[in-house]
């Protein structure tokens, strides 16, 4: 197999998660091969050397605010300055929107939404949930280089070692078309739902924002996860659109999973079936999320969060 390039996104000069993540897998599935990454604009690139990279291709240049062209031009160089055969990032919204541009530009495949990575025969198999979660397919792509999104928290975080990479400034002459008129900062200082190791979401069973705020954020906060909510909490304004799961909210993927007065539509189910441990609270024994949960209570959530509340306020 040849080299491997991860994209690691950064917020402000401080890596996410994410990449940590990738670079792990990476050196996991190599199998000897180089590993390497790419950063845009400024942050410590020499760290990422402690997370197997062996280089890291830096992008010079002002990338706050995104845009998907200036994007896609500073990674098309880093890759061809690279030579990678695999190219690795997180399913982000600025992946999202750069990576298909990459992927058509240089007349190459892509395995989006991968929940897994795997190394058969000298190439990189994806695996990525088809059809809400009901299937699981494996994507591999025979052209070169093979472009992978790839669900946060589908990895487990690298333990850091000692090492220090190489830093490769790459030029890249690309501007950025866009014009910042206003930037608003979230009012929430909670992990962004798509990164979310832990996530407490409620139902239309709340019946008010008011209740929403009274059961579903206090569970959370005590046990560091982030608020989410179904399509049909949002539609009734009990929170907000950037708090929604589903087809049409957010894709999740954390470690643990509570549904709280939700029946389990299949919209819903798209957006967090790939979760590790789903806890399911609904007095409905007949609601379809139960046949996804790992563990399930029936029981009426405005009793049973209250009281998990302040349980885990004594254990924690």
């Amino acid at each position: 197999m040849s080299n491997i390039l991860v994209w690691a996104e950064h917020d402000g000069g401080d890596f996410k998660k994410t990449a940590f993540e990738l670079l792990g897998k990476a050196v996991e599935i190599a199998g000897g091969a180089e590993v390497t990454a790419v950063v845009l604009g400024d942050a410590p690139c020499g760290s990422l050397g402690a997370y197997g990279a062996s280089r890291v291709f830096q992008v010079a240049g002002d990338f706050s605010l995104f845009s998907g062209r200036q994007t896609a031009d500073a990674l098309h160089a880093a890759i061809q300055a690279s030579g990678a055969a695999v190219v690795l990032a997180s399913s982000s919204y600025q992946a999202k929107d750069a990576m298909p541009r990459l992927a058509a530009r240089m007349n190459s495949g892509m395995g989006s939404e991968c929940t897994d990575l795997r190394s058969e025969g000298g190439h990189v198999i994806g695996r990525r949930p088809a059809y809400a979660g009901k299937v699981f397919t494996d994507v591999n792509i025979q052209s070169s280089p093979a472009f992978f999104t790839v669900r946060p928290n589908s990895f487990r975080q690298p333990t850091a070692g000692a090492g220090s990479a190489d830093v490769v400034a790459v030029a890249c002459d690309t501007a950025n078309e866009l014009t910042l008129i206003e930037r608003k900062a979230p009012q929430s200082q909670d992990v962004d739902l798509t990164e979310a190791e832990r996530i407490v979401s409620g139902g239309r069973s709340l019946k008010s924002r008011e209740a929403f705020d009274e059961v579903i954020r206090p569970l959370a906060a005590v046990l560091g996860a982030t608020a989410g909510a179904s399509r049909a909490a949002v539609d009734a304004d009990f929170a907000g659109h950037s708090e929604q799961v589903g087809q049409t909210g957010k894709v999740v993927n954390p470690s643990l999973y509570i549904a709280c007065g939700i029946s389990g539509a299949i919209q819903h189910l798209a957006g967090m079936r790939t979760s590790k441990v789903i806890v399911a609270i609904n007095k409905d024994p007949e609601a379809p999320i139960f046949e996804h949960s790992t563990y399930g209570l029936v029981a009426d959530l405005f009793d049973v969060c209250p009281k998990l509340t302040e349980e885990l306020k004594g254990m924690m």
